[in-house]
């Protein structure tokens, strides 16, 4: 009760400062907040505002508050059992954001989980510098170049795919148009260094991290994880957008690289499925990761706007490094909504979603399958609300003798959120 009531002061103080934060502190290159930012992805290039000579800062924040009516079960005897679910609300989830406009072309954010499901208390989730021109160096430096790169380094998530562009960062969950996130949430914050390209509709980025969520100095421990995405992204007319991306990951065999499907350190946004009677359960349930120690991942993503009707797309196939123990899995996903009002301040959608695959070779198989089905209205561009049904069913017998031996959840989820 008593982080419900912190929780609770801390968004009426962060909605009081929302008409302060917003003026006069626009940032260059970044992708805008609240429903702006919907269907942006790397931030535009485009320098479409002037640096008034000062530095700007922009403290803002996220704040959400979901209400969960979900029933499970499974075919597992005990202790695997699972626990009866009630319908309630979640404790309230929170994030400090502060952007910063350094220089000219030089942007600095850090984002702060305030509580979270993992986390009730406040720490650091990450941050990045961003370069867009050198002209902080000295004017003019490499602005043929500049013109066109972008450096981004830090200690954040890293741009493998479209999906982390679509999912709930705790409590920034505005850009999701459903509550969950897919079920192999690509998502991991990882020190790194990256250079993008922008050179027209088409687009590449190249990066490099070490692969490690957790940093300690480690002796002997040289890994490293590539990434890399080449894409294309069109307005095509008013009414027709396309955008299509491939992206792949290759992390090596040095100590433990497994966090790409494992980095969200907030936790999943379905709360206590799959706990067990006598074995409890994870905060990251029921978020799906193969635990590979490296692998090798393709995501291509599709997305397709037409008026008011919205596709996004998911194929994306996992592959084990270590080929003495083998096992991959395929990952499909595909989003279709219809934004409407006079501001497309409303949506109604669905969302599939299937994980299925060997954890090994010869391993039996196994099949997850989700589908959301629901909907949104934008209150304001910073204050929305979404309610979704959801099904999700664990199949094969890769499950057997395990708590998600013929496990399934559904139930309706309510969630409001305020983001600025």
């Amino acid at each position: 009760m008593k982080n419900y009531l912190k929780l609770s002061t801390l968004a009426l103080i962060l909605v009081s400062m929302t008409a302060y934060a917003q003026k006069g502190r626009l940032m260059q290159y970044e992708r805008p907040v609240g429903k702006d930012g919907i269907n942006i992805y790397e931030a535009p290039k485009a320098d479409t505002i002037e640096f008034e000579g000062d530095m700007k800062v922009r403290v803002g924040g996220d704040y959400s508050i979901l209400f969960q009516g979900l029933s499970q079960e499974n075919d597992a005897t005990a202790p695997e059992q699972l626990v009866d679910l009630s319908s309630n609300f979640a404790l309230p989830t929170a994030n400090l954001n502060i952007d910063v406009q350094i220089k000219d072309g030089l942007r600095m954010h850090v984002r702060t989980y305030l509580s979270s499901r993992h986390h009730p208390e406040a720490w650091v989730k990450g941050g990045y510098f961003q370069v867009d021109n050198l002209d902080f160096i000295k004017e003019g430096l490499l602005s043929g170049v500049m013109e066109k790169a972008r450096f981004r380094f830090g200690m954040n998530d890293i741009n493998y795919g479209d999906t982390h562009f679509r999912r709930s960062d705790n409590a920034r969950s505005m850009y999701n148009p459903f509550v969950g996130n897919y079920i192999m949430d690509a998502f991991t914050t990882e020190p790194f260094a990256e250079i993008s390209y922008f050179p027209g509709d088409l687009f590449a980025v190249l990066g490099i991290s070490n692969g490690r969520l957790n940093q300690a100095p480690v002796t002997g421990d040289d890994g490293h994880a590539v990434y890399a995405k080449l894409g294309y992204d069109k307005q095509v007319n008013d009414d027709l957008r396309f955008r299509l991306t491939g992206s792949y990951y290759s992390s090596s065999e040095r100590s433990t690289r497994d966090y790409l499907y494992n980095g969200d350190r907030a936790g999943a946004r379905y709360y206590n499925v799959l706990e067990g009677v006598d074995n409890g359960g994870s905060d990251f349930d029921p978020r799906f990761n193969p635990r590979f120690g490296y692998q090798n991942s393709i995501m291509i993503n599709p997305s397709v706007i037409y008026g008011g009707f919205e596709f996004f797309g998911l194929f994306e196939t996992v592959e084990n490094g270590d080929d003495d123990i083998g096992g991959s899995l395929t990952h499909l996903g595909a989003e279709a909504l219809y934004r409407f009002g006079g501001r497309d301040q409303l949506y109604f959608g669905a969302r599939f979603n299937q994980v299925d695959g060997e954890l090994a070779d010869g391993a039996p198989s196994i099949t997850i399958s989700r589908t959301n089905i629901g909907g949104g209205w934008f209150l304001t561009d910073h204050v929305m609300t979404k309610i979704e049904y959801v099904t999700s069913k664990y199949e094969g017998d890769g499950f057997i003798g395990d708590k998600r031996q013929g496990a399934e959840f559904d139930g309706f989820v309510i969630e409001a959120v305020i983001s600025f």
